[in-house]
């Protein structure tokens, strides 16, 4: 909401002290940026990990660390040292290969303040360990380069159940339970942002837990799945010899995605984490003529670095 033409005099005569407090009443504008949008743990040559950020009065709130994360953060413009907290959807390998690579990184920059780090079990022996394997790096830089101790700046908190997670002055982070098979817990999040809500749905089959946490949501960044495509992609996966009864109990083929939408009452769907993500390649209008006949609102085919 705007305050109506400001004039040279105006500011001149004091009306940049109204201005300033125009501004300052306004709600911080949250960024989401997809940093990486191929699902599956294979690297994709079109698309990156699964991974977002969303970046609030220049706070980073990381949801799920994909191969390259770091990489992906410094390309889009957030800098490392802006994390504040982590957040694991569910530990496949695809959204935690670089969880503790993306903190060791950014220490090696310049990250100094603590991160806070959110997820299933075994979140905490996944630090314990990471750090274990790294001492000898991690120490050499210490005494070398004059760092602080990096354990020191990590705080895993481990999830069973949703509910609230995590509450800061900049977000409220809220998590549902969703169903992604054998993989068990398995969350997606809620953000409410002073300015929005967003939703990340995490690797889900359609769950009746991820509507109700989405209802009325600004955004739901949503996984999604090409029917059409998973004999073909799954007939070049030879050593995953269950893989297709896997994909279609485990996620969301692209209608699902739309009518979950729909259920919620999302003003816009953003489509994520594709499967197939790679080969073959399918377009952005195949994934939207999916969708489309099941959701009215404003659909986007996400890409990586992609921001909204």
């Amino acid at each position: 909401m705007g305050i109506g033409k400001v004039t040279r005099r105006g500011v001149l005569g004091g009306g940049a002290a109204l201005v300033t407090a125009s501004a300052m009443a306004q709600p911080a504008k949250s960024r989401l940026i997809l940093l990486g949008t191929g699902g599956g743990p294979t690297p994709k040559p079109n698309r990156g990990a699964p991974a977002q950020v969303i970046v609030v009065n220049g706070a980073a709130y990381v949801i799920d660390c994909g191969n390259g994360v770091a990489r992906q953060m410094v390309l889009a413009g957030v800098p490392l040292a802006a994390i504040r907290k982590v957040f694991i959807t569910h530990q496949h390998s695809d959204h935690n290969a670089d969880y503790g690579n993306l903190i060791w990184l950014a220490w090696a920059g310049s990250l100094t303040s603590r991160v806070e780090t959110f997820g299933p079990p075994p979140l905490k022996e996944m630090t314990r360990l990471f750090l274990e394997m790294n001492d000898y790096d991690i120490r050499t830089r210490i005494a070398d380069e004059g760092r602080p101790p990096l354990k020191d700046l990590i705080a895993p908190h481990e999830i069973t159940t949703g509910g609230l997670v995590a509450q800061d002055a900049n977000v409220r982070v809220t998590a549902a339970l969703v169903d992604h098979g054998a993989v068990k817990p398995a969350f997606a999040y809620r953000f409410d942002c002073p300015d929005r809500s967003i939703v990340i749905s995490g690797d889900t089959r359609p769950s009746e837990n991820l509507i109700r946490l989405a209802k009325g949501a600004d955004v739901l960044v949503h996984e999604v799945m090409y029917g059409p495509a998973i004999d073909r992609m799954v007939g070049a996966e030879t050593n995953a010899k269950t893989l297709r009864e896997h994909l279609l109990s485990s996620h969301t083929l692209a209608q699902d995605v739309g009518r979950v939408a729909t259920e919620a009452g999302v003003k816009t769907l953003v489509l994520s984490h594709f499967v197939p993500g790679g080969a073959p390649i399918i377009s952005d209008a195949d994934w939207a003529a999916a969708v489309r006949p099941h959701f009215a609102g404003n659909l986007v085919v996400g890409h990586d670095l992609m921001e909204l």
